[in-house]
């Protein structure tokens, strides 16, 4: 198993500490310590899918029994730099579903609090029995806010979101994230959309898809696993 490169994270928090990062939910986890690193080889490659499974799991688990909000559990891959916007879609939704199929196949049940159909407005992934939403980050993203040195998948929880909503602070979080998204790219990201006005997987790799995207995501390859 990999451990974090220090020079690599180090790189990443510098760029989370920037001024003009638009996330203050990253901001305040990584205040807080609360976010997990592990260092892949290339996110095109299974290589490390197994190893990344596992700290995922971990992870979720560790959530469920303390559910502090802003935490996160990023994955960057040092092997990342020739990518296309389309070329990291790709690699993003073929990282996702080994990730989501290796979770049925340990027997970990999806989170009963989202849908693991892609099409539906409720849809989250699920990993260790929490439903989490991804941020992709590579060095060609055409939003500025989404690009950084080397292909990154961020895992946020979704429950997260909801403990937000519960608070109160949802919507002034959110406020705060498309006002910073305009200020630093000059417009709001069009694909971003609350959590059941439609589906979320739209937002994952940060390109901007027309009406007729398909999301590649096969919660069928799951039921495979589930059913045996």
């Amino acid at each position: 198993m990999r451990m974090a490169a220090p020079e690599t994270t180090d790189e990443f928090f510098e760029f989370i500490r920037r001024s003009q990062f638009v996330c203050v939910g990253a901001k305040a986890a990584l205040s807080r310590n609360n976010i997990e690193v592990y260092i892949a080889r290339d996110i095109r490659s299974a290589w490390d899918d197994v190893a990344i499974s596992q700290r995922l799991t971990s992870f979720a688990h560790k959530y469920s029994e303390n559910s502090e909000p802003f935490r996160s559990f990023v994955v960057l891959f040092e092997k990342s730099d020739d990518m296309s916007e389309a070329d990291f879609e790709d690699a993003l939704w073929d990282r996702v579903q080994s990730l989501s199929n290796k979770d049925a196949m340990h027997g970990q049940n999806y989170d009963a609090r989202v849908s693991s159909d892609p099409e539906d407005p409720h849809f989250s992934l699920s990993f260790g029995g929490e439903g989490f939403f991804v941020v992709g980050l590579h060095p060609r993203a055409s939003r500025a806010a989404r690009r950084f040195k080397y292909a990154a998948l961020a895992f946020n929880l979704h429950d997260q979101f909801e403990l937000l909503r519960e608070s109160g602070q949802y919507e002034k979080l959110r406020s705060s994230i498309l006002t910073r998204d305009e200020n630093f790219n000059g417009s709001v990201n069009p694909m971003l959309a609350r959590h059941g006005e439609a589906s979320e997987a739209r937002q994952y790799s940060g390109r901007a898809v027309g009406g007729d995207w398909r999301c590649p995501f096969d919660p069928k390859q799951r039921k495979f696993y589930d059913a045996l």
